[in-house]
C-alpha cells in the first residue's frame, strides 16, 4: 500500500524558507519520478515540482522556479522540496504524489501559511 507522509509545513515568513519532507512507502522508491503540488484557499490543485527517478533531473512551474528546489535521497525513500524567497502566494497545503506524468498516489499534505 502506497503511503506519502508530508512534513515540514508551518508559519512562513516572507522572504524566508522552509523544507518540507515526504517519507514513502509501499512501492519501489527510486523506480518512480515524484512531485510536488499545492492547493491555495479556494482554488484548484497545481503542479508545483517534479524530479525523475534517478534524481538527475528536475521541473518546476514558473511561479516557483529560481526559489524552490525539489531533491531526493533514494536511500532514505524521502524527496524534499525547498522553499525559499517564500511570498505570500505560496501559502497553501502542499501535497506530496507519486509521479511525474502520472499521478499515482499523494499523500495528506501539510499546511504552510504566510505569516504576514
Amino acid at each position: 500500500q502506497v503511503q506519502l507522509v508530508e512534513s515540514g509545513g508551518g508559519l512562513a515568513q516572507p522572504g524566508g524558507s522552509l523544507r518540507l519532507s515526504c517519507a514513502a512507502s509501499g512501492f519501489t522508491f527510486s523506480s518512480y519520478g515524484m512531485s510536488w503540488a499545492r492547493q491555495a484557499p479556494g482554488k484548484g490543485l497545481k503542479w508545483v515540482s517534479s524530479i525523475d527517478n534517478d534524481v538527475s533531473v528536475t521541473y518546476y512551474a514558473d511561479a516557483v522556479k529560481g526559489r524552490f528546489t525539489i531533491s531526493r535521497d533514494n536511500a532514505k525513500n524521502t524527496v524534499y522540496l525547498r522553499m525559499n524567497s517564500q511570498k505570500p502566494e505560496d501559502t497553501a497545503l502542499y501535497y506530496c504524489v507519486q509521479g511525474r506524468l502520472t499521478i499515482l498516489g499523494w499523500g495528506q499534505g501539510t499546511q504552510v501559511t504566510d505569516s504576514s
